[in-house]
């Protein structure tokens, strides 16, 4: 099968499409027959070697965490999938022609919501929610996502809304439109001092960016409040005891992706897709998602 291979860190020119021995499922395993994946900021960080203290590539790699596509072949003991079933899942080593996923943490497709597409979805769809719930944030209490019109943002933004609480939606000066389009309360220009000093105390922060902001939110969040963040906690977190630190990292969640998929479905709500490319060229998908300031990147298998 074809995949794309890395052989070294580096830029997006280390990425190659090469020949390799198609997987075989294991027991408790799918082979899944890949429509599409996307490529994740922790793609490109793997790939330049920035994150190898503890996600390194073992060489010859290749990477991909999201995946959609259809069951090739149940591996020993999987009953709940068949030959032909619409699948995603947020799994690992995606970006080839086949991959093999755990069925544990495999879902199907829901109808109605396109095939390529849902590649779009695993990994941000859970971060968000995980990074929500990270917060404990109940009905009526007030949590800032920062970062919110970002892909996780915007899932960390609806499930916070639907836990019932009060959101507040956190984004650049240049992006304070969008962000009233995504279902929050209210909106806050983080990069504009006055609008971030007169937020009122916070109940929790879901931090998507990190950076020195984090330093001046920690600030704004209530004794005994919770700041979680898929970035690391803020770098003063130390001066205030009273607050509670959450650190996120995603976990595979085939019945929250499901149910959030089902949100994409019906429209409320929404993950961009600006680009989509052939597997051969992501070495080019790469290099956009690097610049940022875009929605998600596909690459496509025909």
């Amino acid at each position: 099968m074809k995949a794309i291979v890395v052989r070294e860190y580096g830029g997006p020119e280390v990425l190659r499409l090469e020949d390799v021995p198609k997987p075989v499922p294991a027991a408790g395993e799918v082979l899944v027959k890949v429509a599409a994946a996307s490529i994740n900021p922790f793609d490109f960080k793997r790939r330049n070697g920035s994150v190898r203290a503890y996600a390194p590539i073992t060489f010859p790699g290749i990477l991909g965490i999201d995946v959609s596509g259809t069951v090739e072949a149940p591996g020993p003991g999987v009953k709940n999938f068949s030959v032909g079933d619409r699948v995603f899942a947020m799994a690992d080593k995606t970006h080839a022609e086949f991959c093999v996923v755990k069925a544990e943490i495999l879902a199907k497709i829901p109808e109605g919501l396109d095939l390529i597409e849902a590649a779009a979805l695993p990994l941000v769809l859970i971060t968000g929610s995980q990074l929500a719930n990270g917060t404990e944030v109940g009905p009526g209490q007030t949590v800032l996502v920062t970062g919110a019109v970002g892909n996780v943002g915007r899932s960390a933004v609806f499930t916070a809304k639907q836990k019932g609480a009060r959101v507040i939606a956190g984004v650049r000066k240049n992006r304070l439109e969008e962000a009233r389009t995504i279902g929050a309360d209210d909106v806050v220009a983080l990069d504009d001092p006055p609008s971030v000093d007169q937020l009122p105390k916070l109940d929790a922060v879901a931090d998507t960016v990190g950076g020195p902001i984090a330093n001046t939110l920690i600030a704004k969040v209530k004794s005994g409040g919770t700041y979680a963040s898929v970035v690391g906690g803020p770098a003063n977190a130390s001066s205030y005891p009273e607050v509670k630190v959450v650190p996120v990292y995603a976990q595979p969640d085939s019945k929250v992706l499901y149910s959030l998929a089902q949100a994409v479905r019906d429209g409320k709500l929404t993950i961009p897709i600006s680009l989509r490319l052939p597997l051969k060229h992501a070495g080019r998908g790469h290099a956009a998602v690097e610049k940022g300031g875009i929605g998600k990147v596909l690459l496509t298998v025909e």
